[in-house]
């Protein structure tokens, strides 16, 4: 099977012996029908699987669903309608006679028989046609399902994948129940024929449906200060045990792709490479961000990142990490209050796994400062001891480093401060007057100040008030998630580049 970008389990939930029925509901607009095509090229075979339509024509599926063109799915595309059209209209094909349903139950029980003496099963050469002929001798002929049919005895006994889009759109046309139109395909098809069904419902809710079929997924959006998220939860996977419940997921392009924990981690590293910079402004180390930047963080700005209660140290790394490697690794300083939970052995370790220990060491003595408010005493040149320092020792210190950091060219530097920190041990009051005093002094400089806020922080707002901008970091369904106050953006995965490795990371639009 291709790798593909849907949850694990549903993939899991396909791959097992047998085929497998899956039912795809909830609101209007959720991406119910992207899901279902999603499933339909990703884990069905190319030659063997196909999505009949009730809902619009063909034409209109390309404009919303632009890869579909490509001719290798646009060949399994079958629309409803036409067939129907055709079938009024005198199309020729093949017609079985309707057996009546007291036969009909007979060959079933027979059919049965033979199935529980039989031992070593070999897939069927036809589509089992019982129920069919129960349905149809209630109903009528259903044209649709009948082209449906026989192009499942094209495909047998190699085992064929069919999308039925949407349920309601055929039984309200014919008037046939949609519990009895379920029952058929999962008897027939599902049970007897070698075919995995994919139902997509209009309705959000159906629970006189769902035990009918092996398995029920549900689509449903949310806001988050405004921002649309979109989730699948994993209602039924019969014999599959569901470890993640639910996941976050975008339609970019067309595309469904759902977001995991494996998305915010990675086995692959890989030595940081400075990226390219505009003229007036420093690269967030990572493109996508740049971009939403115009560039990057404007020289001179001052640039804050507040942290949901979720959010631990390892997710606010994954954000923070290119930005500092690549401000370093441009010959320039960072001098840091660090955020509660991290030390100057998390920043070395981040230093030495990106670019290795001589190069890490070597940056590290010349380009940055962390100071460390707890300790008195501490030998590594990066790091500042305060405990226990009277004023003017603390004025030296600072302004020894910062000469430092600087050099002889002048060097920029990020002023870089955990808030939850400061305002601990220093309060509100003065962690303020730092704060507007560190504002100030950034932009009448090409320095940039960078900040970290914790929910709760009495100077919260003040940080929003004065900064340039302001992003905000959540974690959903064990995904980090990214949002703009100042600029205003929609929400985005980050994401670890899956070809590069760490410390590269992307932004995703969950759109």
């Amino acid at each position: 099977m291709r790798d593909t970008n849907i949850p694990d389990e549903i993939k899991e939930f396909f791959r097992m012996d047998g085929s497998r029925s899956l039912l795809i509901k909830g609101p209007a607009g959720t991406g119910k029908t992207t899901l279902a095509l999603q499933i339909m090229e990703d884990l069905g075979k190319p030659e063997s699987s196909f999505y009949l339509t009730t809902r619009v024509s063909d034409e209109a599926l390309f404009q919303q669903f632009p890869w579909l063109k490509e001719e290798e799915i646009k060949r399994k595309i079958v629309d409803a309608g036409k067939i129907l059209l055709e079938s009024l209209y005198g199309r020729k094909k093949r017609i079985y006679p309707i057996i009546p349903e007291e036969d009909a139950e007979k060959i079933e029980s027979a059919k049965k028989f033979l199935k529980d003496i039989n031992t070593e099963r070999t897939p069927p050469e036809k589509a089992d046609r019982t129920w069919l002929n129960k349905v149809f001798a209630k109903y009528g002929r259903i044209p649709e399902i009948e082209y449906t049919y026989d192009r499942i005895d094209s495909i047998l006994p190699e085992k064929a994948m069919i999308v039925i889009d949407s349920v309601e759109g055929l039984t309200h046309r014919h008037r046939t129940d949609a519990e009895d139109f379920i029952t058929m395909l999962q008897k027939d098809l599902v049970e007897n024929s070698n075919t995995d069904v994919v139902f997509v419902l209009e309705k959000n809710e159906a629970p006189e449906l769902e035990y009918l079929v092996d398995g029920v997924v549900s689509l449903s959006h949310m806001e988050i200060d405004t921002k649309r998220i979109r989730e699948i939860s994993l209602d039924k996977l019969r014999s599959i045990e569901i470890e993640q419940p639910k996941y976050i997921f975008t339609l970019n392009n067309g595309k469904f792709r759902s977001f995991d924990i494996k998305d915010n981690i990675s086995d692959k590293k890989s030595i940081w490479k400075p990226n390219k910079e505009e003229k007036d402004r420093y690269s967030t180390g990572i493109p996508d961000l740049d971009i939403i930047l115009d560039g990057g963080l404007k020289k001179g700005s001052y640039n804050a990142v507040e942290l949901g209660p979720n959010v631990s140290i390892e997710d606010y790394y994954l954000l923070m990490r290119p930005l500092w490697l690549n401000f370093i690794t441009h010959d320039r300083g960072i001098f840091a209050v660090l955020v509660g939970g991290s030390t100057p052995d998390n920043i070395m370790e981040e230093g030495v796994n990106y670019l290795g220990k001589d190069v890490a060491e070597e940056y590290a003595k010349k380009y940055v400062r962390i100071v460390d408010y707890f300790s008195e005493e501490d030998e590594r040149p990066f790091v500042l001891p305060l405990l226990g320092k009277d004023r003017e020792e603390l004025y030296e210190m600072y302004a020894k480093n910062l000469r430092e950091l600087r050099g002889e060219e002048n060097r920029p530097i990020m002023d870089y401060a955990g808030f939850d920190t400061i305002e601990y041990l220093r309060g509100d009051t003065i962690a303020i007057r730092d704060i507007l005093q560190t504002v100030s002094r950034t932009k009448k400089s090409d320095d940039i100040g960078m900040c970290a806020v914790r929910p709760g922080l009495k100077l919260g707002q003040e940080i929003m008030n004065l900064a340039d901008t302001y992003m905000r970091l959540f974690v959903k369904d064990r995904v980090l998630c990214l949002y703009g106050i100042k600029p205003k953006t929609p929400v985005y995965a980050v994401v670890v580049d899956k070809e590069k490795g760490l410390p590269y990371v992307r932004l995703e639009a969950l759109v």
